[in-house]
């Protein structure tokens, strides 16, 4: 096991209380070069620990002010992306199964309180998980008064961080002025919240199984791109708000008004998150990643035999003929000779035309569009071949009749979608 250690009270008695376990641990210890010397005199006592007990010590520095301003976050926030990304390095690196954290009950009751006044779901007033992965935090249950009671009993050597002083962090700031207000209204509150904390991950437990039963209900299909929620089994539920919190809150949104009202919008609109975009199409809403549509170009040279296009259910299939049968969505002779090679699969772009078989004159392929009632996701999904700029065929739906094979072409091109193997 990686034992992150600061070399402050919580994380050595953590590491005490390891070492008396027998456990096999190694250490970890990030210099965030906040407090100079001090920073200094920390990552000392922790390589010290690490000798006297013959432990492997892993340590690094990072210039945390300089990342903070460069990725937009606090200087809390920046540290603990810093320190968990290299935690993960290094359990990749060495193979270590699980990460110990010293959070301990006041640090629960600092996040309990932190979420709640920012305004949270049950999700958040859970606090801290004691295992999340393989992220362990063996000492929640513990008070930091248990915690320095044990640590002076033992006579164990920790260093005090003078910034945990400061109140200009709210953490801090609920640490040293809040929360010793609500300890001396109630001596046993720590307890007290705990039990509450208890309370809300049973009902977070009750609600989950729930949840189960109503994503059967609402969820026509799931996929690998997308999750297709029902609207008029979501409209049927008592509180559609409530059911989108719960069936969309991992994916970070967070207008929830916005969401519900997605639910009367007309079709076509959508909602972005940072990750995610949800959208409606007539008695549906559409979850898919943002970055599930990549750029598509395809090159086909007149002796290919097959095609393979990715992420799709299909392959084209190309061969020389001498006979014309009728053309359909998934079969089409072309004229060989009036094909300019490499042809060319991709996804339509706005402002292409074509002439479709079938009608007079030329069209605007999202007119096309618009007129076959495509949705959003279809239009977006929709692949078109192209001999140089000209469009030769919308798969699988319209072809474009400058290229048609007739009765006085010399050489056919015959071209079939047929379903692959991963369809």
């Amino acid at each position: 096991m990686l034992l992150a250690v600061s070399g402050g009270l919580d994380s050595m008695v953590l590491t005490d209380l390891c070492l008396k376990s027998g456990l096999n641990i190694s250490l970890a210890h990030c210099n965030f070069k906040l407090r100079g010397n001090e920073s200094d005199g920390d990552e000392i006592l922790v390589k010290e620990v690490a000798k006297t007990h013959n432990l492997d010590v892993f340590t690094t520095f990072f210039e945390t002010e300089a990342f903070a301003k460069i990725s937009k976050q606090s200087i809390q926030m920046a540290a603990r992306q810093l320190r968990y990304e290299w935690f993960e390095a290094l359990q990749n690196q060495h193979g270590f199964k699980y990460i110990l954290t010293a959070h301990h009950a006041d640090d629960n009751l600092e996040t309990f309180l932190i979420n709640l006044s920012r305004g949270t779901g049950i999700e958040g007033l859970k606090g801290i998980p004691e295992i999340n992965g393989s992220i362990v935090r063996p000492l929640l249950e513990f008070s930091r008064d248990e915690i320095h009671n044990f640590a002076t009993q033992e006579k164990i050597s920790w260093r005090e961080d003078s910034s945990n002083q400061s109140t200009k962090y709210l953490r801090n700031n609920l640490r040293h002025t809040f929360i010793p207000l609500l300890k001396k209204l109630n001596p046993s509150f720590i307890e007290s919240f705990q039990t509450t904390q208890n309370h809300l991950k049973d009902i977070q437990s009750v609600l989950d199984d729930y949840m189960l039963e109503v994503e059967d209900k609402v969820i026509e299909s799931i996929d690998e791109d997308q999750i297709v929620y029902n609207i008029d089994q979501l409209q049927s539920l008592n509180n559609p708000k409530a059911y989108l919190h719960q069936l969309l809150k991992e994916y970070n949104f967070t207008d929830w008004t916005q969401i519900a009202n997605l639910l009367e919008a007309q079709s076509g609109k959508q909602i972005l998150s940072s990750t995610h975009r949800l959208l409606k199409n007539r008695s549906q809403l559409i979850l898919r990643p943002l970055n599930v549509s990549s750029e598509l170009s395809i090159l086909i040279e007149s002796s290919e035999k097959n095609v393979s296009i990715p992420d799709q259910p299909f392959d084209l299939k190309l061969e020389i003929t001498t006979s014309i049968e009728p053309n359909s969505n998934h079969v089409l002779y072309l004229d060989f000779e009036s094909l300019q090679f490499p042809l060319q699969l991709s996804h339509w772009k706005s402002g292409d035309y074509f002439y479709p078989s079938g009608m007079s004159g030329k069209k605007k392929l999202s007119k096309y569009f618009k007129d076959e009632k495509l949705s959003l996701i279809e239009k977006e999904n929709t692949i078109v071949l192209y001999s140089e700029n000209n469009v030769v065929w919308v798969v699988g739906k319209r072809a474009d009749q400058r290229f048609l094979a007739t009765k006085k072409s010399t050489q056919i091109l015959k071209l079939s979608i047929e379903r692959n193997a991963h369809s």
